[in-house]
């Protein structure tokens, strides 16, 4: 009968050591996934969020430009777009100072582009062109811009 109990005991001591070893295995597993590819992502958007304030959006409305005329083309064409600029509550004063500047490089950026290109473009794409503008005149001035994009609230080719 000591010999069955002491069986019985041995056994179950390693049905528990395993079961305890299997589920320090998978949480291993599951906090090493999440540490892996996503889990740095997750804790810098969590962090990155922590520490962001509300975005505040200035509109530029009424951005009207001529497009570029093609070759033997009598009719004018012309582009109304109204931006906004995702700012900071911290650099929403500078960034309105900036406002006539915002406006005359979206102007050059918008009537460089052709019709024929510009009625192909979806809004992503001015969008891409403008933030492109910006970011080459702020890096030519050698100025930090005083917000984190521009995009398109309303489009008009005519």
């Amino acid at each position: 009968m000591n010999k069955k109990l002491v069986i019985a005991l041995v056994g179950v001591l390693l049905l528990g050591a395993g079961v305890a070893g299997g589920a320090v295995w998978y949480l291993g597993k599951q906090s090493a996934a999440t540490e892996g590819k996503g889990g740095k992502e997750v804790k810098h958007e969590e962090a990155k969020a922590a520490d962001a304030e509300p975005p505040k959006y200035i509109t530029v409305e009424k951005v009207i430009v001529m497009l570029r005329r093609s070759e033997g083309e009598s009719v004018t064409h012309y582009l109304s777009a109204d931006l906004v600029i995702a700012t900071t509550a911290k650099q929403e004063k500078e960034c309105k100072e900036h406002l006539p500047l915002l406006r005359s490089v979206a102007v050059k950026a918008l009537s460089a582009l052709p019709m024929a290109k510009a009625s192909t473009m979806s809004i992503d794409q001015f969008a891409e062109e403008l933030n492109k503008a910006f970011d080459e005149t702020y890096a030519k001035d050698k100025r930090e811009r005083p917000f984190n994009e521009v995009m398109i609230g309303k489009l008009i080719l005519e």
